[in-house]
């Protein structure tokens, strides 16, 4: 007897088989479809931005005066960035950090004009992710960035006034928007607590869908006030605030356990800039304060803590040297999340992707900082800036040495000539330029000079 006369269709007979035999295997073992199922989800993203926290203020890069063990955790479980940099100052460092753009790009370039930006003219990091199906929120600080989160593409959101927001005594805590709803903030509320909690929430609402949160921190930004743990003869208020923040990390970890949301979440914390000047001398490591702080074009303007945990991605308490950018989150992230960016736009940041995987991917050559009208190029081993001046970064964070013009050693005019090469290809003075009173802080001389008499003021009083 000839079979093939019976089944004309061989190929639509094996289909139907292999079919059968999926449907009988998913009903004898139903994990098989919820693992695949799993296998498929996108990952959650969670991006912390501390405030105004440099390296010297973080345990696992060797600080002398703080502790931070929930932070180091994360550390030994993923990967830790010596060379991560950003704008330093909270603004400019935010809008780098959400456009994926250089200053001189979105105009950025100051605390004021930061907030001259339009999403006509920009676009933010929700607004990419949300293309691929990712729900958003923004919590805490929205400080100096314009409009509201919700105008760049935020589902929800918690922000409040300025920066530093701890409890209802302070002028700018009394509410915060939820929203777009103005709420008081209740006597004895702590406003970390507060976004902590809305954070919760946002999670537990949308647990079954991918979703990025902005969490955007108080911490620790001055006005620095007592904790809820501060104990009443508490000899250093500051150290409360490191441990308060680092505490808050450790219960964003127990909640998402209890979601049973951990293995699907990417956790990355990172600074907005260097520590404030009144507490640079104090962020030490190994008795060395870094050269710089918040505001400064020196290392401890820029370099910034940046640790990523992705679980069963992330090589454990791996340390990468490699150079990472500000720029950079906005490919990385979206690489992750499956989204697509724009070809009709000028995107400066390169993907860690493959680096989070514990794979060599194509590190950086060099880094672009800028402040106001003042920038420069960075490799591992040099740095360049707009006067043509020239550092070796052998002794960095600690120390720039300036390299004489007519040096004749080989490497360091080949650095000049490579970052020369960068600058010029980057073009700065090509884009926005700078029209503040230079500091970063201010769009106009007459706004500094106000707030130079005002503190000046208040020191008297």
């Amino acid at each position: 007897m000839n079979i093939m006369k019976k089944i004309p269709n061989t190929n639509l007979f094996r289909t139907i088989v292999l079919i059968v035999l999926s449907v009988i295997l998913a009903s004898l073992n139903p994990s098989i479809a919820e693992a695949q199922k799993k296998e498929q989800k996108k990952p959650n993203i969670i991006f912390i931005l501390a405030d105004d926290l440099g390296i010297g203020e973080v345990g696992c890069y060797g600080a002398d005066n703080y502790k931070t063990p929930n932070i180091d955790k994360l550390a030994s479980q993923g990967v830790r960035f010596t060379n991560a940099f950003t704008a330093p100052l909270c603004g400019p460092s935010r809008a780098t950090i959400l456009t994926g753009r250089h200053l001189f790009r979105t105009g950025a370039t100051n605390q004021d004009a930061t907030g001259q930006m339009k999403p006509t003219e920009e676009t933010m990091m929700p607004a990419y992710l949300k293309q691929a199906g990712y729900a958003s929120i923004s919590i805490g600080k929205w400080g100096q960035l314009p409009l509201g989160p919700s105008d760049w593409g935020f589902d929800d959101y918690l922000k409040f006034k300025g920066s530093g927001v701890y409890w209802n005594t302070q002028d700018k805590g009394k509410t915060y928007l939820l929203n777009g709803v103005e709420t008081e903030l209740n006597d004895k509320e702590y406003m970390p607590d507060v976004m902590h909690k809305r954070l919760v929430e946002f999670m537990t609402q949308n647990r079954d869908k991918p979703f990025y949160a902005y969490y955007s921190l108080s911490h620790v930004h001055t006005e620095i006030l007592p904790t809820p743990d501060s104990k009443a003869d508490s000899k250093n208020i500051y150290a409360d605030n490191v441990a308060y923040m680092d505490k808050l990390v450790g219960q964003l970890r127990s909640e998402l356990d209890r979601l049973k949301l951990s293995d699907n979440t990417i956790i990355v914390f990172f600074g907005d800039n260097g520590t404030a000047g009144g507490r640079a001398n104090a962020a030490t490591i190994g008795g060395r304060r870094l050269i710089g702080q918040k505001g400064s074009m020196q290392e401890g303007g820029s370099l910034e803590p940046l640790i990523v945990y992705w679980p069963g991605v992330t090589p454990k308490g791996k340390v990468s040297g490699d150079l990472i950018s500000a720029v950079d989150f906005v490919p990385t992230f979206a690489e992750i999340a499956g989204a697509q960016l724009p070809k009709d736009k000028i995107l400066d940041g390169q993907s860690f992707n493959a680096q989070l995987h514990g794979e060599k991917g194509n590190p950086r050559a060099s880094i672009f900082v800028q402040l106001a009208n003042n920038y420069y190029v960075r490799n591992v081993d040099y740095k360049l800036n707009q006067t043509g001046e020239l550092y070796d970064m052998s002794k960095a964070p600690f120390e720039e040495i300036l390299i004489p013009v007519d040096t004749k050693d080989p490497k360091a005019i080949d650095a000049r000539k490579s970052l020369q090469t960068e600058l010029d290809r980057l073009n700065p003075a090509g884009g926005y330029i700078d029209n503040g009173d230079g500091s970063g802080r201010h769009a106009d001389k007459a706004k500094s000079k106000a707030d130079k008499e005002a503190k000046k003021k208040n020191k008297k009083e």
